[in-house]
């Protein structure tokens, strides 16, 4: 009889034990491995005259365990029949706190609206992730992958997402653009085809370095999709030389150079001059210009295995890139064949960006890096170099990426009359606060980013609290920048105390380069028909609490 309970009562045991997860803390505690709850085999060694009244004891604890055990079972397992599940559309509608602000982690959804505010690094960076995945964001910040934040997270939980249908594969061969990589939900898409997209303000200088999956991304094609193994690079060979095609093992075996080196598109705050008067070009805010750590062969060692020197009549080095339209049209640009060969200028084929392979967006498997000068000059995707008498016949180096006086419009432009532009000039913006964005009173706290072209460095960044009229200093973070080598940007910052009594804030910065170039206080006198090389001071307006 003893025997017979022991073996019903014990399987029940195992049975509430093996529970994987409800939704439930006390299920989950109950059903935990912790040792006290770990089935035991009694002994029932009967002994002495009182032996029958200890079985009868121990046969009613048996029972009493078992109709406790069978109870628990039954609320755990009612528990998790009655989680709430909703679909990712279901999630995806609640991104305010009007509607409740949710997300996902793995299968399991969470309402997160009254934490929004209490989130340690701001309520912004928690809203980007709102009515999707945590995990694209947690992946930039190793910190969150910790138990406490999870604990933190599971008082949240109201529900599991719902088991994906089967996905349906919607690859279209005739479309150019189908088998475009992946990218981060954080990046604020510009167009879709072809993808150009910039990482938010509150991201952009999080870091002095900028994570893979959030630097903005420029481009003109289709993404194409290469194989290492078989990939090669030409390299037409100068007089007297001999053409190269270079295998990624071949690149390899030249000396490795590493450089931290901001890239920064022509269009970067094209917005602003389109609130001036309408341009033509994606609509890029202050997020176009992201920093790595590149690595590669320095493109001199390469053409100098090519037989190519300097010459005394003006030549340019042309890249053409992998990336093709439809009528086989690729992209191409152009640098001058003097910068390509000086090694103090440092560029680089580089095949690495911030230790990994260059990622699919970001030109893998070998682009060029040329620190200093516009984006629009690093080619991805690498297929081809040659050393010409004349600049890339390319549509980008001819007919784009030039600059003309605010009087020249499209009837009048005359492309040929400008110099392609290659150095960009001193540029700052403030990225913390926003604009239109409400501050409390006491101090605030201000950052940006700042950067010259050509290696200039950047020796001082102005702010100030009331559109122009007084100015103060801010701290510069970042690496230490080398004389004509300063190929990254300055982060910067200043905490201020908030007048008193002021209902809003005009703030402005603006940075000086150590040959003392500034920036222009105001856009109309810059405009230009292609809304580039917009550097005028940056303006924000924000509201105090009252």
């Amino acid at each position: 009889m003893l025997l017979l309970l022991h073996r019903a009562v014990v399987p029940r045991v195992r049975q509430a034990c093996s529970l994987r997860s409800t939704p439930s803390r006390l299920c989950i505690q109950a059903c935990s491995t912790n040792d006290s709850l770990q089935p035991q085999h009694f002994s029932l060694n009967f002994s002495g005259d009182n032996s029958g009244t200890k079985g009868w004891r121990i046969m009613g604890t048996l029972l009493g365990l078992g109709a406790v055990l069978a109870y628990h079972d039954h609320r755990c397992r009612a528990a998790q029949k009655s989680t709430p599940t909703y679909t990712k559309e279901e999630v995806s509608s609640h991104t305010t706190p009007e509607t409740g602000i949710w997300v996902t982690l793995g299968s399991e959804v969470f309402d997160v609206t009254e934490f929004v505010g209490l989130h340690p690094g701001g309520p912004s960076k928690l809203m980007l992730a709102a009515g999707g995945p945590l995990e694209p964001f947690w992946a930039l910040y190793a910190i969150h992958n910790q138990s406490h934040v999870r604990e933190l997270l599971a008082q949240y939980k109201i529900g599991e997402l719902n088991p994906e249908n089967k996905v349906i594969s919607t690859w279209d061969a005739s479309d150019p653009y189908a088998d475009d990589p992946v990218r981060h939900p954080a990046l604020k898409v510009n167009s879709q085809h072809p993808f150009n997209a910039e990482p938010p303000p509150e991201l952009l200088t999080e870091n002095y370095i900028t994570p893979n999956p959030i630097f903005f991304t420029r481009n003109h094609l289709p993404v194409p999709n290469l194989d290492p193994d078989t990939y090669r690079l030409h390299v037409v060979g100068g007089p007297g030389g001999q053409s190269l095609s270079l295998s990624l093992e071949d690149l390899y075996k030249f000396p490795k150079h590493e450089i931290t080196v901001t890239l920064q598109c022509a269009g970067n705050r094209r917005s602003e001059m389109t609130q001036v008067k309408k341009v033509k070009g994606l609509e890029w805010r202050t997020g176009a210009i992201s920093t790595a750590r590149w690595g590669g062969a320095r493109l001199c060692d390469v053409l100098a295995q090519a037989g190519h020197h300097l010459c005394e009549t003006e030549a340019h080095v042309c890249f053409e890139g992998l990336d093709s339209d439809p009528t086989g049209t690729t992209y191409g640009a152009s640098i001058p064949l003097a910068r390509a060969m000086d090694p103090e200028a440092e560029v680089l084929l580089a095949y690495e960006m911030n230790g990994q392979p260059l990622p699919r967006d970001h030109g893998f498997p070998v682009r060029v890096v040329v620190p200093g000068v516009v984006g629009a000059r690093h080619v991805k995707w690498l297929g081809r170099v040659s050393v010409e008498p004349e600049e890339s016949f390319s549509h980008w180096q001819q007919r784009d990426y030039k600059g003309f006086s605010p009087s020249v419009d499209w009837d009048t432009v005359d492309f040929d009359s400008a110099p392609s532009i290659q150095e960009l000039p001193v540029q700052s913006a403030i990225t913390e606060p926003q604009d239109g964005e409400t501050i409390e009173s006491g101090e605030v706290t201000i950052k940006g980013y700042a950067w010259s072209g050509g290696g200039r460095a950047v020796i001082r960044v102005d702010v100030s609290l009331d559109g122009g009229l007084t100015w103060q200093a801010a701290e510069l973070n970042g690496e230490e920048q080398r004389p004509r080598k300063a190929w990254a940007w300055r982060l910067w910052q200043m905490q201020a105390p908030v007048p008193a009594g002021q209902k809003e804030l005009n703030i402005v910065c603006k940075a000086v380069d150590d040959s003392y170039n500034v920036q222009p206080d105001t856009v109309a006198p810059i405009w230009n028909l292609r809304g580039v090389l917009s550097n005028a001071w940056h303006r924000v307006h924000v509201h105090i609490a009252s």
